[in-house]
């Protein structure tokens, strides 16, 4: 065991990270999200299950660990060379699992109501400066593993059990709620200079103050409902499904307009229907009703009006998503959107487009694409 210690402090990667410890964990932490961003596609892929499992689980015992490091638990066992990476592989961890929630939620999220949750993802992805100087800070050690422990079980438990709803997201919740209270008491209970650090009643309360808030953000429709995401979303002059294949005629926008792909204005024929196009993906085997709501700006009350609310089922599966549209006709001109909402109204995306009513405009940049 002793030669085994010298040789580690000799080694050249101890010698590294002392030498770069400034910067040691920014780069375990974009490493986390590089690799995520090479190599998750699908939620409810095999591999991507595999991953982001054994990123939880890893994250859990790692934590373990580390706190306990500070009463002498690991010395004189094979764990006290790797000590000092601890902190390090909390960092990768914490890293590879929000890059991973980023990736995830950036395809469903909308820029309306849904944003402000994602924005919260991004902004822990992004606060490496903040975290690294205090990641051994244990009120914000357990904080932030919440956070990631409750994203974490509102992924995967509708991907095993192919539902989601409002009941399975509470007690995916619940679940994450208990797992954690479980990691903090069993590390409160065998950690000394654990229980000279907290107050474990604060502790506690911040936990149980940050799983109240996600639950209010979930009231007020404000978390994307994921695993579900919208791939495609347009409107479009004409659609029609010949051999499984839909072919949707909408009018392209400019090249450099790269966020989107059809026009925001949309130049109406007299007695021409509007269509509207959304493919969305699920996991497989997952089945569940989602709706086009149409509402349109009423200029004179300066508030957007429920016009119809649309509903079809999807079943997942399918790579490029569960395809589908709504389409209406007599519509008045001015700002339309359609949300893509399902049952529990949690919004996937928004589709956004002006109804222009006029003889001398004609359509432009007309393409046919197929779905």
């Amino acid at each position: 065991m002793k030669r085994g210690l010298v040789r580690y402090r000799n080694s050249a990667l101890r010698k590294f990270i002392r030498r770069h410890q400034k910067y040691a964990p920014i780069i375990f932490f974009i490493g986390g999200f590089i690799f995520d961003t090479l190599t998750l596609g699908r939620i409810d892929r095999l591999y991507d299950l595999v991953v982001l499992c054994l990123y939880m689980s890893l994250l859990t015992i790692t934590l373990y660990l580390y706190n306990l490091v500070d009463d002498g638990r690991w010395q004189g066992t094979m764990l006290e060379r790797y000590e000092e990476y601890l902190p390090l592989a909390i960092q990768f961890f914490f890293g590879g699992l929000s890059s991973a929630y980023v990736i995830y939620f950036s395809r469903s999220v909308s820029l309306s109501k849904t944003m402000s949750f994602f924005v919260i993802l991004v902004v822990l992805f992004l606060a490496n400066e903040f975290l690294k100087r205090r990641i051994s800070n244990k009120y914000l050690q357990f904080s932030v593993y919440f956070f990631i422990n409750f994203t974490f079980f509102t992924f995967i438990i509708p991907v095993f059990i192919k539902e989601m709803d409002t009941r399975i997201f509470l007690f995916s919740g619940l679940v994450s709620l208990i797992c954690t209270l479980v990691l903090i008491i069993v590390i409160y209970a065998l950690s000394p200079s654990t229980r000279k650090e907290i107050h474990i009643a604060k502790l506690l309360g911040i936990v149980i103050f940050i799983y109240a808030v996600i639950n209010v953000f979930y009231y007020f429709k404000l978390i994307p409902p994921v695993p579900l995401a919208m791939d495609t979303g347009l409107v479009a002059h004409n659609i029609e499904k010949r051999d499984n294949t839909y072919f949707v005629t909408y009018e392209r926008d400019d090249w450099f307009v790269f966020w989107r792909d059809h026009r925001l204005e949309f130049i109406m024929k007299p007695n021409e229907d509007v269509y509207v196009f959304s493919s969305i993906f699920a996991p497989t085997d997952l089945k569940k009703m989602m709706f086009h709501r149409w509402t349109w700006f009423n200029p004179d009350t300066r508030e957007w009006e429920i016009v119809e609310d649309i509903g079809y089922d999807i079943t997942g599966g399918r790579d490029n998503g569960f395809r589908g549209y709504t389409y209406k006709n007599n519509v008045k001109k001015g700002l339309w959107k359609v949300e893509v909402i399902t049952e529990e109204e949690l919004v996937l995306g928004v589709i956004d487009f002006e109804i222009m009513i006029n003889p001398g405009l004609k359509p432009r940049r007309i393409i046919e694409k197929r779905f």
